[in-house]
């Protein structure tokens, strides 16, 4: 899925105001935070998650390592935080 500039923009104010639901420390990716992950894009749609314990290429990685394995997209990276975006399936 890719997003417009458009939606980028509505997606980047409205996380503007969300706090951090998954923080990534120095172990890195592990299966139980890929659950989490899942989990908090399924309730939320639009999440902040903190990268430490690494330089901006390894949270470059990480984050699209995040992306592909939750199908995600990325909406912004700053600093230490990213946010992700994956709308809800249809449910009928």
């Amino acid at each position: 899925m890719s997003l417009s500039k458009s939606e980028i923009k509505a997606l980047k104010a409205q996380a503007h105001h969300l706090k951090v639901v998954l923080q990534i420390g120095a172990k890195g990716i592990s299966e139980g935070l890929l659950a989490e992950l899942d989990t908090a894009l399924n309730a939320h749609e639009l999440i902040k998650v903190h990268i430490a314990g690494t330089d901006k290429a390894g949270r470059k990685e990480i984050t699209s390592e995040l992306c592909n394995a939750s199908g995600a997209d990325l909406v912004q990276m700053i600093g230490l935080i990213s946010v992700l975006y994956r709308p809800r399936p249809d449910e009928d």
